[in-house]
């Protein structure tokens, strides 16, 4: 199995080209095995999770709202225009690759630059107008999830607390995401220059020797196919009946007062009194 395609310069050099295209059935397949393994584990060996019961004050549930605000239409907005993006850009890359031919340099490009555009302005809106560290994992996230594969294997553990806003494994998901995009996206800007755009000039001899560039692809490649794996898992948890709330969420911007109850640590994830005392209404960022 060739994981790396090679070829032979005119200067005689041995240089990478692209990464061994078998990786898409290797992580097409895995991704697969993944979620076969892990619906037979949820529907027949998993265990109910408990957690540390969080404080709260006296008439804090009886004041929450019937629907608590997740998500703001311009975070569900990113979300959705990313998501078309980077499937247009995946069905463009590899589509191709495995027999069905169509023009697809130009939706790729334009998917790609969609998709660079879409994330830079989420990096803008999340540093001054969200809570930008409640993506990132913290010191009680790790020591929970800690203890939580310990009580998972039966072995003994403190109980862990319920989430912040985001759970752990939807911040570590964030960060993968996070490590592929920016290699699709870095690598993928000087790609540019080596198609024809109306506003780049087409010079496939800038910047880089025949080495660099190959490399450039392999990890250009790499990245995209990590994305397949990492999409199927995404959609397979979304359509999951334990996460439908959070699916929703994207889509109405709010959960449930239970859900949140049930789900979230008030102290981790402090849902504003502002608009608390007005039933129906959805409180948070």
């Amino acid at each position: 199995m060739e994981l790396i395609q090679w070829a032979t310069s005119p200067w005689g050099q041995e240089v990478p080209i692209h990464l061994g295209w078998v990786l898409i059935w290797v992580f097409a397949i895995a991704g697969a095995v993944f979620l076969v393994g892990h619906a037979i584990w949820a529907g027949f060996f998993a265990k109910e999770e408990t957690f540390v019961e969080p404080q709260v004050a006296p008439g804090f549930k009886e004041r929450l709202p019937a629907k608590v605000k997740r998500h703001s239409l311009t975070a569900r907005v990113f979300h959705w225009i990313m998501a078309v993006s980077m499937l247009v850009l995946l069905f463009t890359a590899f589509l191709p690759l495995v027999g069905v031919q169509f023009a697809w340099v130009e939706w790729h490009w334009m998917a790609g630059i969609l998709l660079t555009a879409s994330i830079i302005f989420h990096v803008i809106h999340a540093s001054f107008f969200l809570d930008f560290w409640a993506i990132w994992p913290d010191r009680t996230d790790i020591a929970d999830a800690k203890n939580r594969a310990k009580l998972m294997m039966g072995k003994s553990a403190a109980l862990p607390r319920k989430f912040s806003k985001y759970p752990f494994e939807n911040k570590m998901f964030h960060m993968a995401v996070m490590l592929a995009g920016l290699a699709v996206i870095f690598t993928g800007f000087f790609m540019l220059y080596r198609v024809r755009t109306p506003f780049l000039t087409r010079d496939p001899y800038i910047f880089f020797g025949d080495a660099t560039w190959g490399w450039m692809y392999v990890l250009h490649g790499l990245a995209g196919v990590g994305f397949i794996t990492m999409v199927m898992a995404h959609i397979y948890f979304a359509i999951r009946p334990e996460k439908l709330e959070m699916t929703k969420s994207m889509i109405f911007g709010t959960v449930s007062r239970e859900h949140y109850l049930d789900h979230h640590d008030p102290e981790r994830w402090p849902v504003s009194d502002e608009t608390s005392a007005a039933p129906g209404s959805a409180t948070g960022d």
